[in-house]
């Protein structure tokens, strides 16, 4: 215990090498595995150069953004008393390790297509561990690099700013605490950028791709023939790889950066001179990041009508069910028997009992949102059938049974979410809420291994379509396409319910911050203020809807100009220009 005393505050950043260090081998697991012929190589090249043509394109217009930013919160951090110019260096290194999140995802991504594709020749089973392998290397990434990032700027700005026997609830606390800060500021804004980037340019790929190719060429969406099939399968990458990855590493790190603010308002009589409700967050990401990589090993199908579905929910809820378990024994052996609140505005007594039951409450929302939302996009479920059965009487019925079920689904989310925070504000107030967040996010690092999992199939598909490979190869890609459609809407779920929980622990913690005991909404300036902030998505949108349509009527024109212009296309005696394409969506991701 002595030794757990001392060390606690350097294990956190050793969890997040850890998972850094398992990533690694992964990697180089997958890059030793067949890569296929010349041609499926030729093809994984065209998508691996379209994806980091994207990426240098997004870091060149983010560099300068998080310069002046930069130079802003240093100028900043000398106006505000409990702040520090120092904050810009932790804005750097947050934006700097969540790009290289990105970076690590998007290039095991585009490593791991083409040999699923190989590996599918042989049997369903070899193709899906290639294809979960290269998405653990992503979730193992973005995780590591959080728990790795936040543990070791915490050691450095804690014996920075807080001097010996300093009270944890104290203003140096505070200050250190604000400073860390900036490390999620600038994942966040990372996380904006490349998410609304990577959707712009994965649905004017996929627009383009489709209504020239399938409806006015009558050729397949991932022919080689079609000018816009690679930028198409760029996209994927580029969304729901780079996007994905960005945005719950920004979430991941808030997560747990708003929860130890809050916990810096708490006395705790601990073996860690009250340091535990602070450094709790963390120990749980941690675990959870190891608890994760175990997670993997249950993920694997013996044959070809086995359950892909079934074999990635068992390694989700095996990492789930262990990281509860684990959370038991952190939260008795860290948290002292009862706590309370320094601020008796915030609250009275917490008992360390009651934040294990808030953790669970995380972890049973997450596990919840995974099972609503793959009942409502997988195949066989009775939302999806409805759909397909309204099919058979045309596009209109389609559509209109598509808004419906669409619609319908978001009743059993909100329920679930709006039981998970009264459940954990009634276990442990605000701390309760904060802490449950970080419980569901814990699991991350599995989270996105299923996710990315999803376009590391589909492209799969793709180069098997592009190759003409035979028949059961692209049917066992289709298998994996089929269950990554489902986990790729999965984690968008988890994304944003882990986003509304983060959301109300930041204004939690901002309230503390700022001293508002309450905000009364009948006041016209509050009033007001709701009535703006419920129209900025809507503005939002329609800014990122208008920019796809741009940019997919460039992306027809360039298609239907390269069927017109170039002869010997659809006869396979003339490659179409795929950079063009690419080229149209990466610019209007930029702009």
């Amino acid at each position: 215990m002595q030794f757990l005393q001392d060390n606690l505050i350097y294990l956190i950043p050793a969890m997040g090498i850890i998972g850094l260090l398992v990533m690694a081998v992964k990697s180089a697991w997958v890059n030793k595995q067949e890569a296929g012929d010349s041609n499926m190589q030729e093809l994984a090249g065209y998508i691996a150069n379209g994806a980091m043509a994207f990426l240098k394109a997004e870091w060149k217009i983010l560099g300068y953004f998080v310069v002046i930013a930069a130079i802003l919160l240093a100028y900043s951090g000398t106006m505000v008393e409990h702040s520090s110019p120092v904050i810009a260096v932790a804005f750097v290194i947050g934006a700097v390790f969540s790009a290289l999140a990105g970076y690590i995802g998007m290039r095991i991504a585009t490593r791991s297509n083409v040999r699923t594709t190989q590996a599918a020749r042989t049997s369903l089973s070899k193709a899906l561990k290639v294809s979960f392998t290269g998405g653990t290397v992503m979730g193992l990434g973005v995780a590591g690099l959080a728990v790795l990032g936040l543990g070791s700027l915490f050691i450095v700005f804690y014996n920075m700013y807080v001097p010996a026997g300093a009270d944890i609830t104290g203003v140096e606390m505070r200050k250190a605490i604000e400073v860390l800060t900036g490390f999620s500021l600038g994942a966040e804004s990372i996380a904006l950028f490349a998410r609304v980037g990577g959707g712009i340019y994965t649905k004017a790929a996929d627009v383009g791709a489709d209504l020239v190719g399938k409806v006015e060429a009558g050729i397949p969406e991932d022919d080689v023939r079609n000018p816009a099939t690679i930028a198409d399968n760029v996209g994927d990458n580029v969304g729901d790889v780079a996007g994905m990855g960005a945005d719950l590493f920004g979430s991941y790190v808030a997560t747990i950066l708003a929860t130890m603010v809050l916990g810096q308002e708490i006395k705790s009589n601990d073996e860690f001179g009250g340091m535990a409700p602070i450094l709790l967050p963390m120990v749980i990401a941690g675990v959870g990041l190891l608890f994760s990589i175990v997670g993997t090993w249950f993920v694997r199908v013996k044959g070809e009508k086995d359950s892909v579905q079934a074999a990635l929910n068992m390694g989700n809820w095996s990492s789930i069910v262990l990281t509860a378990i684990a959370s038991y024994f952190l939260v008795i052996g860290l948290l002292p028997e009862k706590m309370h609140w320094v601020n008796a505005a915030r609250g009275g007594e917490i008992l360390a009992i009651n934040v294990f039951y808030a953790i669970l409450v995380g972890l049973v929302v997450g596990t919840l949102m995974s099972i609503i939302t793959e009942y409502y996009t997988a195949m066989g479920k009775r939302p999806v059938n409805s759909i397909i059965q309204r099919s058979a009487t045309g596009h209109a019925t389609n559509i209109i049974g598509g808004l419906s079920v669409g619609m319908e689904s978001t009743v059993l989310p909100i329920i679930v979410l709006a039981a998970g925070i009264m459940t954990s504000y009634h276990f442990a107030g605000l701390y309760g809420v904060a802490i449950a967040a970080a419980g569901m996010m814990a699991t991350t690092a599995m989270q996105l291994a299923i996710d990315a999992f999803g376009p590391i199939a589909d492209n799969a598909g793709g180069i098997a379509e592009m190759s003409q490979l035979p028949p059961e190869v692209r049917e066992r890609t289709d298998n994996l396409d089929a269950v990554g459609n489902t986990t790729a809407a999965t984690g968008k779920g988890f994304a944003i319910a882990s986003a509304a929980l983060t959301s109300l622990a930041l204004f939690a913690a901002f309230v503390g911050i700022a001293g508002i005991t309450s905000i009364d909404i009948y006041k016209a300036d509050v009033l007001a203020g709701l009535f703006v902030g419920a129209m900025i998505p809507f503005i939002f949108s329609s800014l990122a809807i208008a920019a796809v349509g741009r940019a997919a009527m460039d992306m027809v024109n360039e298609v239907r100009r390269q069927f017109r212009e170039i002869p010997g296309i659809m006869e396979y005696k003339a490659k179409p220009q795929y950079e063009k394409c690419v080229e149209i969506s990466t610019k209007a991701s930029i702009r």
